[in-house]
């Protein structure tokens, strides 16, 4: 199935990647006064570690009516701006929507003594299966913002391979995935792009500590000092901890480019050209193939996408592209932006 989606045309005050991403980090769109009322749903995991599934399931749902699982990006959660806006865009049009706390992230801090990364497929695998077991043979889609979108894809193309691909999986999106950790790394390290990094690996570094105050026991990280590079919190941490023999072998093995050419199931690859963390070298070299779509917006930053007001209802551009993407899929009206 292939959509066209209307080009983003930013506001002039928000042209540029760095803009798009801090203008949408800082005005979320989401109202603070929304009253959280999602179902939380514990996920024991194999290794003992535990994660916390959130379910927001809107009045009149039933089996048979379609359901979603979101998944936050790097150091975000449950809570996430860009993860609420779905769940109330997708609940209001009567999908059912799980949102993902991955190990230790928001309602799942203190309860897991290892840390997520790019390559936690098998966690993602065993979310979706519990949210569809929920749904008792219900139609689902799939998707990752960021970091969790290169988990996606890892997980669609180890399933083709081994042919086990989840029974009610009908699509996924991945947005703004960091397909390719190595490129990802060296584009972190640029100037222009040393405030994300000293956020990023600042509240990574916390995360460890806190983990640490509630598990004594769990594994340390090989550094003494703060990290002031996420390549290097990755080297000292992440690598280690998980079972990589380098960071470069944790790299290469995590990489999402590597799985996409066996994605057997549709799925949406959504980035922008402007995106200051993810290269966008690494989607223009992906092959052609039936079941994927890429959209590479010319305009859209890091998970930005804020345009003009007059094609949708409202100026978050990339809500809307999901929601036609899932809604064709799983066959849920979504207005075309013709239609508006």
């Amino acid at each position: 199935m292939t959509l066209t989606f209307p080009p983003l045309i930013p506001p002039l005050i928000l042209r540029g990647g760095h803009r798009q991403t801090l203008w949408a980090f800082l005005s979320q769109g989401v109202d603070p006064q929304v009253r959280e009322t999602a179902r939380r749903h514990p996920l024991d995991l194999p290794d003992g570690d535990r994660l916390i599934l959130h379910d927001d399931c809107p009045v009149g749902w039933g089996p048979g009516h379609p359901f979603v699982l979101l998944l936050h990006g790097l150091a975000g959660g449950y809570d996430s701006a860009y993860l609420v806006r779905m769940m109330m865009r997708l609940t209001a049009r009567g999908v059912r929507v799980f949102r993902l706390d991955h190990r230790g992230a928001g309602a799942g801090a203190g309860l897991a003594r290892r840390p997520y990364h790019a390559g936690c497929s098998p966690d993602v695998r065993l979310a979706f299966h519990h949210a569809s077991s929920l749904c008792n043979g219900s139609l689902g889609g799939l998707v990752g913002f960021s970091l969790s979108g290169n988990m996606v894809l890892k997980m669609l193309g180890e399933d083709a391979r081994a042919g086990t691909l989840p029974r009610y999986l009908v699509c996924a999106a991945a947005v703004n995935p960091p397909i390719d950790l190595e490129q990802c790394s060296q584009a972190l390290q640029r100037r222009s792009n040393r405030l994300y990094e000293r956020h990023f690996t600042r509240l990574l570094h916390e995360q460890v500590e806190d983990r640490l105050r509630v598990f004594p026991d769990a594994p340390r990280p090989l550094f003494t000092t703060p990290p002031q590079q996420l390549r290097e919190f990755d080297d000292g941490y992440t690598a280690p901890v998980s079972g990589f023999a380098s960071v470069a072998d944790y790299y290469e093995r995590c990489s999402g480019i590597r799985f996409v050419p066996s994605i057997l199931t549709p799925t949406l690859i959504l980035t922008a050209a402007d995106d200051p963390l993810i290269p966008v070298q690494s989607f223009q070299q992906l092959p052609a193939l039936p079941n994927l779509h890429v959209h590479i917006a010319r305009h859209g930053g890091h998970l930005g996408y804020i345009a003009r007001r007059g094609c949708d209802p409202d100026n978050r551009w990339m809500d809307w592209r999901l929601l036609e993407w899932l809604g064709a899929h799983l066959r849920f009206p979504v207005p075309r932006p013709e239609s508006r």
